[in-house]
């Protein structure tokens, strides 16, 4: 249930305005939900055909698996050789990825971001989570592909916010607010709700969305394993937001960091990210 807030302060999301642009977001087209099918049941090669039929998807998958966190020495450009590499879960997750690129914007204007940028984000995140994993020795192409969401938290909040940019930036300047916050506040709904309502929508597993809500750090789930990796995935957050490319970018600030949620982990954490 949505709740507004006044306080004194210009009322900028409403019920409706976030209702619209859920509705607005676009199912996954045939193509990407045939490759993820085949992907599901292990078929990389047919999954590879499917998706070299969407030009898009081709690019997207050719641009992100070349970036130097990557590690290839040369340039990889046949999607089966893509596939065949990334394996069932790395090939789902990146696919995941691009679904993600479908609701950027053309042009970033609460945050200092850009299609290179932002896809340096997703490729980092991506990267560092399947260390991650395989530290937890967890092999699970559905938890694997969770990851995806968490940059589409950032693209909600672009979305939502930058017809009132100004007002925005005021509230976050006079109350140093994070941006989860301030939407939670205004109306009584978080940017990591509405992930899970978009990864409802693209009919991804029900797990991929408990563990983005857990993630946020405000609503740690009653499940054992749910709860370690959405710790996993708080802190990432923050590790990669926290870095110089992403600090000018704005997005240092962008959600609180719930200390408690993960102090029995941090050590682990940041011994993990030494070895990268």
């Amino acid at each position: 249930m949505y709740q507004i807030y006044t306080n004194n302060e210009e009322k900028m999301i409403t019920k409706d305005e976030i209702d619209e642009y859920i509705e607005k977001i676009p199912p996954a087209p045939k193509a990407l939900k045939e490759t993820l099918s085949l992907l599901n049941d292990g078929e990389l090669i047919k999954a590879s055909k499917i998706a070299q039929t969407d030009l898009a998807l081709a690019k997207y998958l050719k641009n992100l698996v070349n970036k130097p966190i990557y590690g290839f020495s040369h340039e990889i450009k046949d999607i089966s050789q893509i596939f065949g590499i990334l394996g069932v879960s790395g090939s789902q997750q990146t696919v995941y990825n691009y679904m993600t690129t479908l609701l950027s914007p053309s042009k970033w204007l609460l945050f200092k971001l850009n299609a290179k940028s932002f896809y340096e984000l997703q490729a980092r995140l991506s990267k560092r989570w399947e260390l991650i994993l395989k530290h937890l020795g967890i092999d699970d192409k559905n938890v694997t592909s969770s990851i995806t969401l968490l940059p589409a938290s950032i693209i909600v909040s672009e979305a939502l916010f930058c017809q009132r940019i100004e007002d925005v930036k005021l509230l976050r300047s006079t109350k140093n607010l994070d941006y989860n916050t301030i939407l939670t506040r205004l109306c009584g709904i978080g940017l990591f709700d509405i992930c899970e309502q978009i990864s409802i929508k693209w009919e991804m597993p029900k797990e991929i969305g408990e563990i983005i809500q857990a993630s946020s750090g405000l609503k740690p789930s009653a499940n054992g394993k749910i709860n370690l990796l959405a710790k996993w995935m708080h802190l990432l957050l923050f590790y990669e937001l926290s870095q110089p490319m992403f600090i000018e970018a704005g997005l240092n600030d962008f959600i609180d960091f719930q200390v408690d949620f993960v102090s029995d982990i941090y050590d682990d954490f940041a011994t993990l990210m030494e070895i990268k």
